[in-house]
């Protein structure tokens, strides 16, 4: 549980390309903490996950709903911005639990400010300004998430 995998990437095409590969590495009840600054871009990458999942419509930050459902053909994707969480005690009022099934894969922006209700990340993605663009450092932080970035490894 100690893979890691630095990527530079040079602009938010870069991005949203990332985040296919990413999605044809996860697999079903994977749990994806994003990490890193406002503007970074967390919701960019987590766009390009759900266009590696066949999601062709817009995704937007579910800053003000929390999370925001896709249900995809195949695959049940969860996109949670706790940027707004007045207290990690208000995702067990939403039923958070639910989500975190062993058939659903689970993108979480701001983690920390869920800590303690959470379940614990397969990967986490640090993300950080580089230049103009981004640097992305995933973490294993379990078999799964290990097993995720060494897939990715190969891609």
């Amino acid at each position: 549980m100690s893979r890691t995998l630095q990527l530079d990437l040079p602009d938010e095409t870069a991005m949203v390309a990332c985040g296919g590969q990413i999605a044809a590495a996860l697999a079903p009840g994977s749990v994806v903490f994003l990490e890193g600054d406002l503007g970074m871009g967390k919701t960019t990458l987590s766009r390009g996950i759900l266009r590696g999942f066949g999601h062709a419509g817009a995704v937007k930050s579910p800053t003000y709903t929390l999370v925001e459902p896709y249900e995809l053909p195949g695959q049940n994707v969860y996109h949670f911005d706790l940027y707004r969480l007045g207290d990690p005690e208000e995702l067990e009022f939403m039923g958070i639990r639910d989500y975190f099934s062993a058939d659903a894969i689970c993108l979480v922006e701001w983690p920390e400010r869920g800590m303690g209700v959470l379940p614990p990340a397969d990967i986490v993605i640090n993300i950080e300004r580089r230049g103009a663009g981004r640097a992305l450092q995933l973490a294993g932080q379990s078999a799964q998430g290990d097993e995720i970035l060494a897939r990715l490894e190969l891609s």
